[in-house]
């Protein structure tokens, strides 16, 4: 290999940092990489730790697994040269980026809507404020929450919903990563649902069980993608070369142990130690304030149609791994009836790949809460998947509400809830 090329590629420059200018990626492109050996693992982690003109779309996790990257047009030349030197096979698959962002952000502009629904994406503050309004229009069932303060210094808001007293709760977190844009639409609409739906099986399931929703658990990077950069996933704490960490690596359990990066420009960078981002350590103590009343936690991702379960950091199965997989089948065999859309269920280790320091596992194996799920929304596989047209907020809240509402019973049917 040049180690020319490799070196100049590799200079990292501050990133992130807060811009008056929006970020664009006129004539970025985006290739699909395929690593076909070890040595190719390692070449692509070194470009993704270090690199500036590159962002990783999809994680790097195994020989044979393609990686999707977004390479700026002063760096193609140079990027395709080390590919070349190293045998690395690639193909293009989005010719400038830019133009996807666009038409998301017409899209946007077209479905903006003066009252709060689910044809368009909102911004933070207007989520917020519907969750204020909730309050306000249900007193007696609705409280909002505030679990803390953000780096920003945003507030994390959330909402318990109890309908009586002694009721056993379901945990729904969203927006973990900023710019799964349909992670907090679907969790918002499921609120929606589990407040106003007149039908009788979600009314059954809402009504018997408590309801804690927090819809933006990471609201600074999800403020950026609005502002500045569409494609921001982690926080926005302030590092010596870059900036924010991954928000669903910094949880203090298997901290660091496989699947994330201690170089603070990766996409995957677990932050400076376990709970080193004051939003994951504020919901953490927020979670843990309430975990005697919680026994179902869902974190929603995009994008992959999986239903995942403990563990993320080994393949040994978890101890009521046959309860999880029973469980999450009967959400994705409701969920497919709806409009065909199959989701896969199973450990995370084995049926994504493998990580640490996520949410999920920390909710189960440090505070036993018995049930957790880490769900991936739609696309199954795509290129553009974080940029999902707004057209699709409603059918995939549809479905994930079949979803949730066989998940939910099915625990009942198990005892999980007594």
């Amino acid at each position: 290999m040049g180690s020319k090329r490799l070196t100049s590629l590799v200079v990292c420059l501050l990133v992130g940092s807060i811009s008056a200018t929006r970020v664009r990626y006129d004539n970025y492109n985006v290739y699909k990489v395929l690593p076909k050996e070890a040595a190719h693992l390692q070449l692509l982690s070194r470009l993704e730790a270090h690199s500036d003109s590159l962002k990783f779309l999809t994680p790097i996790i195994a020989v044979g697994r393609t990686v999707n990257i977004l390479v700026a047009p002063h760096k193609q030349p140079e990027f395709l040269d080390i590919l070349k030197d190293n045998n690395i096979s690639y193909e293009l698959a989005v010719k400038n980026f830019q133009k996807v962002l666009d038409a998301e952000e017409a899209e946007r502009r077209r479905s903006k809507s003066s009252v709060y629904d689910w044809t368009g994406y909102h911004t933070l503050e207007e989520t917020y404020a519907w969750l204020q309004s909730l309050e306000e229009q249900f007193p007696q069932y609705v409280k909002v929450v505030n679990a803390g303060k953000s780096y920003e210094g945003r507030d994390l808001l959330g909402v318990k919903v109890s309908f009586k007293a002694g009721n056993k709760a379901v945990f729904i977190e969203g927006g973990i990563h900023a710019r799964e844009w349909i992670s907090p639409a679907t969790v918002t609409y499921l609120l929606n649902q589990i407040l106003t739906s007149k039908d009788i099986a979600v009314r059954d399931m809402a009504e018997k069980h408590d309801w804690y929703v927090f819809p933006h658990v990471n609201p600074d990077g999800f403020v950026y993608t609005h502002t500045t950069d569409r494609l921001w996933r982690k926080t926005r704490s302030k590092g010596v070369s870059c900036y924010g960490a991954d928000a669903n690596r910094n949880w203090d359990y298997k901290w660091m142990s496989v699947g994330a990066s201690n170089q603070e420009c990766a996409e995957t960078y677990a932050g400076k130690s376990a709970f080193s981002e004051i939003e994951m350590k504020n919901m953490a103590e927020y979670i843990e304030k309430e975990k005697d009343n919680i026994r179902l936690f869902i974190s929603f991702h995009s994008f992959g149609q999986l239903m995942l379960f403990p563990y993320s950091w080994t393949n040994d199965p978890a101890p009521n791994n046959d309860d999880h997989q029973r469980i999450g089948d009967a959400a994705a065999a409701a969920l497919v009836k709806r409009y065909g859309t199959v989701y896969t269920v199973g450990n995370s280790y084995i049926t994504i790949y493998p990580t640490s320091g996520s949410s999920d596992d920390w909710v189960y194996g440090v505070l036993n809460i018995p049930l957790s799920y880490t769900i991936e929304l739609r696309p199954e596989d795509s290129i553009n998947g974080f940029v999902l047209p707004s057209a699709q907020i409603i059918p995939v809240g549809i479905e994930t509400l079949d979803g949730l509402v066989a998940m939910v019973n099915e625990a009942d049917s198990l005892g999980y809830f007594e």
